[in-house]
């Protein structure tokens, strides 16, 4: 008789120990550890034949597998140009976010070119036919079921369908192991079994999977090493608006997004997502302008406001929204240093208009443009772009792609730039580039108290 025996596993990273412990070894996680059933694997009646493998050259002699394109743009531009036959995808986001609605408009576009099966462990098919009647695809051939056991679902997709879709990890169990559905155990298990059935058979599998309070796929860590592609669905509960963010791909760029739309039919792409981000600007503002960045390889237009007021608290408040605060401590520094500008005794507050995150360096000459602007009380210009890196030193550095940026940026009706000095020659007729080699420069031209221009070399 096979000998049972329980173990403890880490919810946030996988590791095992023999015992209880307050605090994992592993990750450094407290109360993450679970007591899990597990067959000791000495015991088992299993036989191990080893086999020689054939190694190959690095020469490609087959030709590549024709992608399968969905007919959703935006999908197909995260996806790296359509989906790869035999790939693993993982799609995360936020409860209520649209993952379900966006998988299943996707599985019914899919199924009028391929056979593709919509497979539900959350929900009733009753459910999802209400939803697929909502967003007027309940006439698609979309092959539905409703199961939560792994060998049943592989069983079942032998029967043809290219294309599967899981919702969701977490509610998938292996027969196997003696553990609760979503148990790191049982989210490995079953995943390594959908990603073998998914190589060997060269059937595409999109897995839904929730995430933790950090935002993280809830899971252990080795599941976004074990797939191919890694998706985020990032939106705000405010906004109509829904972002597709790749995080890893191996079949494509990384860092790419799509935008959708979310509205009473369903998500709706959005062609345009500059225009979408920008709001009719009418007028000067002050502590208002508009960055030129890129998000994978899309330019995008998005508005920065900041506002800078007196503080009555000992401490001053720094509240950001869509950018990062630590980012923001650097450019308040420097500003003070640079520029002899004092912010210290002012709460600031910094927003990116509609919800967007940025992460990328260039966004720093714009937020400081918006900073200096609320701070001298002086409107920046309405038809203007900023973009550029800044060093502690204040000095503007340049970025990458910046003929993209003025592109987007003069299909918009933008007619002035301010950008990094560049290293050699750059120009664009139809637009006026003001180009800046020091954060003063900008002070200086929004007369916000510019340090003497002989104290950078000036």
């Amino acid at each position: 008789m096979v000998k049972s025996s329980t173990h403890y596993v880490c919810q946030s990273c996988g590791s095992y120990f023999p015992k209880w412990a307050g605090k994992c070894e592993g990750c450094d996680s407290w109360n993450s550890l679970v007591e899990e059933a597990t067959v000791d694997s000495f015991q088992k009646k299993t036989t191990l034949k080893a086999q020689k493998i054939e190694f190959s050259s690095l020469e490609d002699i087959s030709p590549p597998l024709p992608r399968l394109l969905t007919g959703i743009e935006e999908f197909d531009r995260v996806c790296g140009g359509g989906l790869v036959p035999g790939s693993v995808l993982l799609v995360g986001g936020d409860p209520g976010i649209g993952k379900s609605t966006l998988m299943l408009q996707v599985a019914a576009v899919i199924s009028g070119k391929a056979p593709c099966a919509y497979i539900s462990g959350e929900e009733a098919a009753d459910q999802v036919r209400l939803r697929a009647k909502r967003l007027q695809v309940s006439t698609s051939p979309v092959h539905l079921a409703t199961t939560t056991h792994i060998g049943d679902i592989l069983k079942s997709l032998h029967q043809g369908p290219r294309v599967a879709v899981i919702d969701s990890i977490q509610t998938m169990y292996v027969e196997s192991l003696d553990a609760a559905p979503g148990s790191v155990s049982q989210v490995r298990a079953s995943a390594h079994e959908l990603i073998r059935f998914a190589k060997k058979y060269g059937v595409t599998i999109i897995i839904v999977g929730h995430v933790t309070k950090e935002g993280l796929i809830a899971g252990p860590r080795v599941l976004e090493h074990m797939v191919d592609t890694v998706l985020y669905f990032e939106g705000e509960r405010g906004h109509h608006f829904r972002i597709l963010r790749s995080v890893k791909n191996r079949f494509g760029p990384t860092d790419e997004i799509g935008v959708f739309e979310m509205t009473d039919k369903g998500l709706q792409e959005v062609s345009n997502p500059s225009a979408l981000f920008l709001p009719h600007r009418t007028e000067e503002v002050t502590g208002s302008c508009v960055f030129a960045g890129v998000e994978g390889t899309r330019p995008l237009l998005v508005e920065i406001q900041s506002l800078i007021a007196p503080s009555s608290l000992g401490t001053p408040r720094r509240a950001v929204v869509g950018w990062d605060s630590g980012r923001l401590s650097m450019i308040l520094a420097v500003l003070e240093a640079r520029c002899d500008l004092t912010c210290g005794n002012r709460d600031v507050f910094l927003n990116v208009a509609g919800g967007l995150r940025i992460s990328e360096p260039a966004a720093d000459l714009a937020v400081s443009a918006s900073l200096l602007s609320s701070l001298a009380n002086a409107p920046l210009p309405k038809d203007a772009v900023f973009f550029g890196e800044i060093g502690l030193s204040g000095e503007i550095r340049p970025v990458s792609q910046q003929e993209a940026r003025l592109k987007e940026a003069f299909k918009l009706g933008f007619k002035t730039a301010f950008i990094p000095k560049p290293s050699k020659s750059f120009s664009m007729p139809e637009m006026a580039l003001i180009p800046l080699a020091h954060i003063a420069e900008l002070a200086n031209y929004l007369e916000a108290k510019p340090m003497p221009r002989k104290a950078y070399g000036g």
